[in-house]
């Protein structure tokens, strides 16, 4: 008869659980993070969706600073998985090697879980060419025709291909082995650690669109709105985030742009202000649509405002006037008060679009030292240089 001592059971115990502590989650291991809220932030009528997520770390040994990203592996549009299926007459349940450790799935779960589909790019329509006798994908991978290539790839993705260019005479195997791994996508948490222990919040705006007769998903952030419930899981990482961060010192004064979801970050700092209650002031520019339905996190951000912890906030809702108005006007309409508080050192915060928002912003900012400043042009952005050498300058667009 087997007697097992109570001190042995204690042991066992004790190992499983310096076990699970011991698990580190990163992005090569990444936790299995419990959706625990999701909310579309935008009202009735609005034309966008943007989504409020509140996850658990619980268990995970995680954490962040303001600033910093979660990555998440996403899923692939089971849809758009079945169309690619049915057109090229695959078996779901086909194994195919997928990486070149010999690692395999099921030719299903592969393209929904490893798979990036979505994206074309020069290499992939290269290789493609191999498997088929269509004349017109032989001539656009010529190196003359490059510009034309580069004008195909855009906004197009394998199923284009397939329809376009096909059949494509190869096996399963052949195809997706001309496929890259799905990255991560990486989004500016919404939330202060120490405001919320144990979670982490998102904002993600859903990304629809039709380009070339076909309607169009963003892989993750659809999947965020369309399929993913309060009780399921995200596999989640921390990207630290070096070059966007909050001051030191809570005496400092922040200054912050974020229209649309670019507010994501801007959160986190008001949050962990809030938390730390330094004597720093700070000023949050806001802009999106409209303000009946995509003033996001209003009541928030005027509670803070209320309860003094957000020293300033000026909003701008660009299809409410006549005249389109946008966050770099607020700033123009601002500039004394903006450069006073820069000349007393403040820290100048952007997030959000890159293509237009960001150098729009730049330009009003260069403007406005030039003016409140009595500088030159020159001088203005060598002012701006110099913010940036100190760190005073940061931004985080996409």
């Amino acid at each position: 008869m087997n007697i097992v001592q109570n001190s042995d059971l204690k042991s066992t115990e004790q190992t499983t659980n310096e076990k699970a502590v011991s698990v580190t989650y990163s992005r090569t291991n990444p936790f299995q993070a419990e959706v625990l809220k999701t909310v579309n932030l935008n009202g009735p009528g609005s034309n966008k969706e943007t989504r409020h997520i509140e996850l658990s770390l619980n268990g995970s040994n995680l954490s962040y600073v303001p600033g910093d990203c979660l990555g998440i592996f996403p899923e692939n549009d089971p849809e758009l998985v079945a169309t690619l299926l049915t057109e090229m007459k695959w078996d779901s349940e086909e194994s195919v090697t997928i990486n070149k450790k010999g690692d395999s799935l099921p030719l299903g779960e592969a393209l929904t879980t490893y798979f990036e589909i979505t994206l074309l790019t020069k290499k992939i329509m290269q290789q493609a060419a191999q498997f088929t006798e269509n004349e017109e994908i032989q001539k656009l991978v010529l190196p003359e025709n490059k510009d034309q290539l580069k004008e195909y790839i855009e906004g197009r993705d394998l199923l284009d291909l397939i329809r376009d260019f096909g059949p494509l005479n190869g096996s399963a195997q052949d195809i997706v082995s001309l496929l890259r791994k799905m990255p991560p996508r990486l989004y500016s948490i919404a939330s202060s650690l120490t405001a919320h222990p144990d979670e982490v919040h998102l904002t993600i705006g859903a990304v629809r669109y039709e380009t070339n007769g076909r309607e169009r998903k963003g892989v993750c952030s659809v999947q965020c709105a369309e399929r993913v419930d309060q009780g399921d899981t995200l596999p989640v990482f921390i990207q630290q985030n070096k070059h966007f961060f909050l001051p030191e010192s809570t005496e400092r004064d922040i200054i912050m742009v974020g229209p649309g979801t670019g507010i994501a970050p801007f959160r986190s700092f008001i949050q962990e202000r809030a938390v730390n209650e330094g004597a720093g002031k700070s000023w949050l520019f806001f802009g999106d649509r409209h303000s009946a339905t995509d003033f996001l996190y209003q009541d928030e951000l005027e509670r803070y405002q209320n309860d003094g912890v957000l020293t300033k906030l000026d909003v701008a809702f660009s299809r409410d006037t006549e005249k389109k108005v946008y966050v770099q006007h607020k700033m123009l309409e601002n500039s004394n008060e903006l450069f006073a508080w820069l000349e007393a050192g403040a820290y100048f915060y952007v997030c959000g679009d890159k293509q237009y928002m960001a150098k729009d912003v730049h330009n009003a900012l260069i403007d406005i030292i030039e003016t409140e400043g009595d500088m030159s042009r020159e001088a203005a952005e060598e002012y701006l240089t110099e913010m940036q050498k100190q760190k005073r300058y940061q931004r985080d667009v996409y």
